[in-house]
């Protein structure tokens, strides 16, 4: 006897009644019927389920059977789908003998008593479909062993048999993530190397592989296919290890949603205008996509346009033309344009090329003066107001706008100021003793101005207090005058100064006014040199403020500065009578002129020139300028002139002039001076 491993392997062990109980044996595994006999005549002594064929004996009986030693019999079947079926091989060993048949028909035949293992190897061609291979094995006496098994022939010299085409196809398309999923059977086919999955577009003859270069040995593929909203066709190629490659499988449709957006529209940034527009026309080539619904159009005065509802201007429903027309709103702001293309399923391309277009300004500012209202006051007329609450970016300012009649009466008003940004004004030339209508409207930078403000009555009693008097003057001689200094006034309405010089006269001071100051917004130095010649006189000053509306003090009521004595830098040297020099004037950067009243002298020796000196305070002396004297001559009627290049600043200088004659004899002199500054 042999032992338990050297039994079959991988058996389902049934012993068999007298009445042969069935034991069924899933295909392809292998039904073993063992006979203590060698015609296979009886009931069997047991009946079992083998995955192979491939049993060593020996000199004993199989192993959970009881069998003679000698002069026994098995019998294997199996009946399974051979799928396009082709040529295969079957390879069978035995000691004693043994049979193959396909469907009945022998392929395989040892069968005689042998004393050691008789192999055989045959190609047999088996048709496609289902069919029962049969294996019936002998022994009669001595050892015995069988083994047995069939394949496929794969070589593509050999196996020239395309597999079937799959079956159990299906497709299923998922509008959630946009794929579609097929599955299929598992092919019948032994040499089964993979499958293929092949799509085409509705209306299409063409196939495309989409499963990739490596074969599918799964029954299930998912693909993404696009997402157009068109239907494309699915089918299942299966293929053997020789490379035979079978019919599609029965066609599965898939029809696909439509995620796929259009080209964005070309050429719409060529279009465009010098200056300012009225109307803008944009034009672009027409897309060709099939299922085109139409285009939109943005706009917005920013860039990049952003593509929203809000940003739309072409309406909810796409144009079908390509080209658009419209009035853009005359704000004076550029305005920017994309267009999208739009398909049929609302799938929106990306925006076009921007295309820009500067406006005409005809819009009023939305800004608005509110709770405006005025005050009579000594500075005029203070107006006062809120801003409202929307403003507008190009805001440039009110326009203040004054009547003497209501505006409700039809009075256009004169515009008193205008680019107010703030919310109070002061009406400086208002008239005290007047009724006055005051409204303001806001304008732009376009001159666009929006309706005008509530109006404002305000009733502007007169003035006729003048200012107080100035605080802080000063006065301090110099060689070239006096210089005076003082404090602002803090009159509301001050207007302007009024400086007097004063003399006593008969033992009263007497005031002459000297100098007017321009408004005091515009003279805010308060100081003023009196460039009067220091003589040595006693004086005074007075600074008076006068308000707008001309209120003021009198010079003796106002600031009035201590009685004070001039410096005195005359020459201490009179001039000689007798001089023939007139119209003697110098200006204050040493300029000097004069005219002659005679051009001979008494002896009748004719004016040859001229000599200018200048006094030496220092030296209590007048020196002379000219080296030479300055020409004469009787035909040039102008005024004879020299320059004093180096003519001292900031004090008072004096000047002689002579007249030298042919004689050699000099005239007295002339004098004169100049303070300068």
């Amino acid at each position: 006897m042999v032992t338990a491993g050297s039994v079959l392997v991988a058996s389902t062990f049934a012993t068999a009644s007298p009445a042969a109980a069935a034991v069924t044996c899933a295909s392809p595994t292998w039904k073993a019927q063992f006979y203590a006999n060698t015609t296979f005549s009886g009931t069997p002594k047991l009946t079992a389920c083998d995955s192979v064929i491939d049993e060593k004996y020996g000199t004993g009986d199989p192993a959970g059977v009881t069998l003679p030693r000698d002069n026994f019999s098995v019998r294997w079947t199996m009946s399974r789908n051979f799928g396009s079926g082709g040529p295969f091989s079957f390879a069978a060993e035995a000691q004693d003998g043994v049979r193959v048949y396909v469907d009945g028909i022998r392929k395989v035949d040892m069968w005689k008593n042998v004393s050691s293992t008789q192999k055989k190897t045959v190609n047999v061609t088996i048709p496609s479909g289902s069919h029962t291979i049969r294996v019936d094995f002998v022994t009669w006496t001595g050892s015995a062993n069988v083994k047995f098994s069939y394949g496929p022939r794969t070589p593509s010299t050999v196996d020239k048999v395309k597999p079937l085409a799959p079956t159990g196809t299906s497709v299923a398309y998922s509008t959630s993530t946009l794929k579609a999923t097929v599955r299929w059977s598992k092919n019948a086919e032994i040499d089964l190397a993979g499958y293929r999955i092949y799509r085409r577009l509705a209306g299409a003859s063409e196939y495309k592989l989409v499963s990739g270069s490596s074969l599918l040995t799964g029954t299930s593929f998912t693909d993404t296919p696009p997402a157009t909203g068109q239907s494309f066709y699915y089918e299942v190629r299966a293929i053997d290890k020789a490379g035979n490659i079978s019919t599609g499988s029965t066609d599965q449709k898939a029809v696909t949603l439509d995620r796929t957006i259009p080209a964005a529209p070309k050429g719409v940034d060529a279009n465009w205008a010098i200056g300012p527009v009225s109307q803008v026309q944009l034009s672009w080539p027409a897309n060709t996509e099939p299922d085109l619904a139409g285009y939109r159009i943005h706009r917005s005065t920013v860039r990049p346009v952003v593509v929203t509802a809000a940003n739309r201007v072409s309406g909810s429903a796409p144009l079908t033309s390509s080209w658009y027309t419209e009035t853009p709103p005359p704000t004076g702001a550029d305005y920017h344009y994309v267009v999208t293309a739009v398909d049929t399923n609302g799938n929106e391309s990306a925006p076009s090329g921007t295309a820009s277009f500067s406006t005409f300004d005809k819009t009023a500012p939305a800004n608005q003066a509110v709770q405006l209202q005025g005050t009579g006051g000594e500075a005029g007329v203070t107006l006062s107001w809120a801003h409202s609450q929307t403003p507008s970016p190009d805001f440039a300012g009110y326009t203040i706008w004054r009547s003497t009649k209501p505006r409700s009466s039809g009075a256009r008003g004169t515009a008193i100021w205008n680019g107010v940004l703030n919310t109070t004004y002061t009406d400086a030339s208002a008239v005290p003793g007047i009724t006055y209508y005051y409204w303001l409207d806001a304008c732009d930078r376009s001159y666009n101005c929006a309706a005008p403000s509530a109006e404002a009555q305000v009733v502007f009693a007169a003035d006729t207090t003048p200012p107080g008097p100035v605080t802080g003057l000063t006065a301090q001689s110099r060689e070239n005058g006096v210089q005076l200094h003082w404090d602002r006034s803090t009159a509301a309405d001050g207007d302007q100064y009024e400086v007097y010089r004063g003399r006593l006269v008969d033992g009263q001071w007497a005031y002459t006014l000297i100098f007017t100051t321009g408004r005091m917004v515009d003279f805010p130095s308060l100081q003023y040199l009196d460039r009067t010649l220091p003589d040595g006189e006693s004086a005074r000053y007075s600074v008076v403020a006068v308000d707008r509306w001309g209120n003021k003090r009198a010079p003796h009521e106002a600031a009035v500065t201590p009685e004070f004595t001039e410096l005195d830098v005359r020459p201490t040297v009179a001039p000689a009578p007798g001089g023939v020099i007139t119209d003697l004037q110098v200006t204050d950067y040493g300029w000097v002129r004069w005219d002659l009243t005679a051009d001979a002298n008494e002896q009748g020796a004719r004016t040859s020139g001229f000599h200018v000196y200048r006094w030496n305070r220092a030296e209590g002396v007048f020196e002379r300028l000219t080296a030479e004297p300055v020409p004469y001559d009787p035909a040039d009627t102008s005024l004879v002139e020299y320059d004093d290049y180096s003519m001292p600043q900031g004090t008072t200088t004096f000047y002689r002039v002579t007249a030298m004659y042919e004689d050699g004899t000099e005239s007295p002199a002339s004098e004169t001076y100049s303070v300068a500054w």
